[in-house]
């Protein structure tokens, strides 16, 4: 395999990482045992043992209905600050493993961009859970999920769109993000602010 094609493959699986690392090992692992894609690079076979994508899987479920929950939702994204960014640095250079001097920059890359997916995550999650009604929250899982399962599949079929999708896909999410953030401190600013006098 090209090395560019696979720093490609890694950078997309560390973008699905950055959105959940659970899921992605898990959907990886499921359609590399069961033949849908594969075979995967450099040491990713380790994913499709069924003890590992099942493991990630469970794992993926909990984080799934954590996600429902308004509050916990939050906590849960918070204290994967310290998680993804790390996983997806090693599932980027379990993807380029056998090639040292690019697996060291999958992981770089693959963890600074994991880490910049799971903030833009988290500043989305922070903003959703200002809304008490439980609809957004699985609306916003189940296309998380979505995304993850769709990466799965085309960044090994289709690296380099997959890439290029995922990163368009970020830039969206991070002005999303930002508006949605102002459009809450607008709101919290006009609730506290003190009434306006008649006449002035």
């Amino acid at each position: 395999m090209e090395p560019l094609t696979a720093l490609a493959q890694s950078l997309g699986l560390a973008f699905a990482s950055g959105i959940s690392a659970y899921a992605a090992a898990a959907f990886v692992g499921l359609a590399g045992h069961l033949g849908w894609i594969g075979p995967l690079p450099g040491a990713l076979g380790v994913l499709t043992d069924p003890w590992v994508f099942g493991t990630a899987g469970a794992l993926a479920l909990v984080e799934a209905l954590a996600m429902l929950v308004p509050g916990i939702a939050t906590a849960w994204e918070a204290v994967h600050t310290a998680i993804r960014p790390f996983a997806a640095a090693a599932l980027a250079v379990l993807a380029t493993w056998g090639e040292p001097r690019l697996a060291v920059v999958a992981a770089l890359l693959g963890g600074a961009l994991g880490l910049a997916t799971h903030a833009t995550k988290l500043g989305l999650r922070a903003t959703i859970d200002t809304s008490p009604e439980p609809v957004t929250n699985a609306a916003a899982t189940t296309g998380e999920l979505g995304v993850v399962a769709a990466l799965a599949w085309a960044i090994w079929a289709h690296p380099w769109i997959a890439l290029a999708a995922a990163l368009v896909l970020l830039t969206a999410l991070l002005y999303v993000v930002r508006a949605l953030w102002r459009t809450v401190a607008r709101a919290i600013a006009a609730l506290f602010s003190p009434p306006t006098a008649p006449g002035s």
